[in-house]
C-alpha cells in the first residue's frame, strides 16, 4: 500500500478520491439517520477529499478550534457527516471573506440561535401543555346553565336601560317646555 492509499478490493491501492463509503441503516431510518451524521467514520485524507480542503488546512481548523474532530486511540483524526458539514460551512464563510476568527464567532452565534430556537420550542410545547391541562379543568368546573335564562338576563337589561333613558329624555324636554313634571 502506499502512502495515502486505500486498500482497494483486488489488493492493490485507490485514492481517496475513487473510495465509495456505504450507509447501511437498519431499524428506525430516523435514529440510522442521526447515527450516521454522528459517527465519526472518515479519515483525514478522505475529509479533505469530500470538502475540497487541504488535509493541512483541516489540521489548522482544529488547531483555531473551528473542528473538534474524535481521535482513535492511536490518534489519528476521524470526522463525521456533521464534522464535514460544519466544514462546509467554514468554507462558505471564509469564501465570503470572513477571516478564522470571525468564522468562529459567527459559528458560535449561530449554535447560540439553534439552542435558543430549541429552547423557545420548548418553552411553547410546554405552554401548550399547560393550556390544555386549564383547559380541561375549566370543562369540569361548568355548571349547565338553562339557556333561556342566560339569553333573557341581557335583553331584560337593554330594555330596563332603554325605558330609563326614555324617562330622562322626557324629565328634560319638560323642563325646557316650562313644564314642571314635579308641580
Amino acid at each position: 500500500m502506499t502512502a495515502g492509499g486505500v486498500p482497494g478490493p483486488s489488493g492493490g491501492t485507490t485514492s481517496a478520491r475513487d473510495v465509495t463509503v456505504t450507509v447501511s441503516v437498519t431499524g428506525n431510518e430516523a435514529t440510522g439517520s442521526a447515527e450516521r451524521t454522528e459517527r465519526a467514520v472518515y479519515v483525514i485524507s478522505v475529509a479533505a477529499e469530500l470538502t475540497g480542503v487541504h488535509p493541512q488546512t483541516l489540521r489548522e481548523y482544529e488547531r483555531k478550534g473551528l473542528l473538534d474532530p474524535v481521535r482513535t486511540r492511536g490518534g489519528s483524526r476521524r470526522f463525521s457527516d456533521r464534522d464535514l458539514d460544519r466544514l462546509r460551512r467554514i468554507q462558505d464563510l471564509t469564501t465570503s471573506g470572513l477571516n478564522l476568527e470571525g468564522v468562529r464567532r459567527v459559528m458560535e452565534l449561530e449554535a447560540e440561535v439553534e439552542r435558543l430556537r430549541q429552547e423557545v420550542e420548548r418553552a411553547r410545547q410546554e405552554i401548550h401543555r399547560a393550556v390544555e391541562v386549564t383547559h380541561r379543568q375549566y370543562r369540569r368546573d361548568l355548571v349547565p346553565l338553562s339557556q333561556q335564562l342566560v339569553a333573557t338576563q341581557p335583553e331584560q337589561r337593554v330594555q330596563r336601560r332603554r325605558r330609563q333613558e326614555l324617562a330622562d329624555e322626557a324629565a328634560a324636554n319638560a323642563r325646557r317646555n316650562g313644564n314642571n313634571p314635579g308641580r
